[in-house]
């Protein structure tokens, strides 16, 4: 799934004054308390310039950099005054730093043109940031973004080998040469397999994405695509780690000419077999299912999720690839306890994507069992998209607004964190979370996560057992 860089990763990249590949100073965002960068006198606001003589290019420098037990530091404070500051400390002490972003010398943009590109599924005219094709081989390691490796330089590999930046995250889309520079319209794609044993020679790993485009990639090409991953994915030290597949996300922002065909649930049902099939053939050779789909195909196709066992440990959770079996599992622990009543009638509303309505229908149910307690679960379409079926956190305010201002929503609106940027209370297209409030007349509260759901839902502390 497609992510907006977080509110603060990619700022230089967003200024067209920046010297491109110049590292800026490393502006601190905030400073642990106890560490030895409060004892030091660090500040939000304070640049950090060097670090033994070094700029640090990014937050991977600056961790390797600060390693060492004589540290000879440069700081410009909030004032412009500069300090030089030498200090001993044990090699496994950090200095307490959070800084306002992870790229000291700006974003490594992406050089594809992919039909398939959410970036480019957007109206023009929102926030900057939504816009930014992150293909930077730091973030992949940092966050686990996922990046196409066709835009790094011998430089680039040079450090991936030196600094051991592994696991990366890779989208592959197709193994067979011609096909990815196809779905790339990139040419130096058609080098993956290459580039992949340059990975198993140096011992260094990769989790793989394929984003399946009907009549494109699927099918044969797919069944080559992960059996090909697959090579890698063997012995001691596996090159592949896992592969998540996907489905393609249009919206109706898209080129008409474009030529991609949506996922319906006829197709959902033939890519669920094919990879299943392959599963059980990867468990009897590699011990491992190796390959996963992300949990779209089977609500597209309106098939049970698997169990939670099959997932393994989840190597592709972010990726949407067991992400609500295992939230659901949370919400049954969340529920396994619940009052018999409350202390006062409540009603809340709980909105998610209407893909995942009725995955989740059991869970408001227990909740609904709890006497004077009413929740509704309201899974929404997307009409900004133009997605009937769409997953929580493509929901936009507008789509909210839309969908809820005729309802009674009860004493409070319960909203997932995901549906919002990181770092910032504003939604894909730039509605702020206050706007919606307002507009809707009515209280929200953003919840992270099951427990906080459950919690949320009774007015934390209303129960009485």
């Amino acid at each position: 799934m497609w992510n907006e860089p977080s509110a603060g990763v990619a700022v230089s990249a967003l200024d067209p004054e920046s010297a491109a590949g110049q590292p800026r100073p490393a502006v601190v965002a905030s400073v642990e308390q106890g560490s030895i960068g409060e004892q030091l006198g660090f500040e939000p606001g304070d640049q950090l310039l060097s670090v033994n003589g070094v700029r640090p290019r990014d937050l991977i420098d600056y961790r390797y950099l600060i390693v060492e037990e004589e540290l000879h530091l440069e700081v410009r404070d909030a004032t412009g005054a500069f300090h030089q500051v030498d200090l001993e400390k044990d090699s496994d002490d950090g200095l307490g730093l959070a800084f306002t972003e992870a790229l000291f010398d700006g974003l490594r943009q992406c050089n594809n043109h992919c039909p398939f590109c959410f970036i480019d599924q957007q109206p023009l005219g929102r926030r900057n940031s939504l816009y930014l094709k992150d293909d930077d081989y730091r973030l992949s390691f940092l966050y686990g973004s996922y990046l196409t490796l066709t835009n790094l330089k011998e430089a680039d590999w040079q450090r991936i080998e030196a600094q051991r930046l592994s696991p990366l995250f890779v989208s592959v889309h197709a193994t067979e040469p011609s096909l990815r520079a196809q779905l790339l319209k990139n040419p130096r794609a058609g080098l993956l397999l290459e580039q992949l044993e340059w990975f198993s020679e140096r011992d260094l790993q990769v989790h793989a994405q394929v984003v399946v485009c009907p009549g494109l990639n699927d099918g044969l090409a797919l069944d080559r695509t992960l059996r090909e991953l697959a090579d890698f994915g063997t012995g001691d030290w596996p090159a592949v780690l896992s592969v998540a597949v996907v489905p393609v996300g249009l919206t109706r922002f898209r080129p008409a000419e474009d030529g991609l065909l949506p996922v319906g649930s006829a197709c959902a049902r033939r890519v669920i077999s094919q990879v299943e099939l392959l599963q059980d053939q990867f468990q009897a050779v590699m011990e491992t299912r190796f390959a996963w789909l992300s949990d779209e195909w089977y609500l597209i196709a309106g098939a049970p999720l698997p169990p939670r066992s099959t997932y393994e440990d989840l190597p592709q959770q972010e990726n949407g690839v067991g992400s609500i079996r295992s939230f659901l599992e949370a919400l049954d622990q969340a529920t396994v306890i619940l009052p018999k009543r409350l202390r006062q009638p409540r009603r809340c509303s709980w909105v998610v994507g209407r893909l995942v309505e009725q995955a989740l229908g059991p869970a408001c149910e227990r909740l609904n069992a709890v006497e004077d307690l009413a929740v509704e679960l309201h899974g929404l379409p997307s009409p900004y998209w133009g997605q009937d079926q769409v997953v929580t956190g493509l929901l936009t305010g507008h789509d909210l607004l839309e969908g809820l201002k005729a309802l009674d929503l009860g004493d409070q609106l319960l909203l997932p964190s995901v549906m919002l940027r990181q770092g910032e209370l504003v939604f894909l297209d730039d509605m702020t979370l206050e706007q919606l409030s307002e507009a809707l007349q009515i209280s929200i509260r953003i919840v992270h996560g099951a427990a906080d759901i459950v919690a949320a839902a009774m007015g934390d502390g209303q129960e009485i057992h």
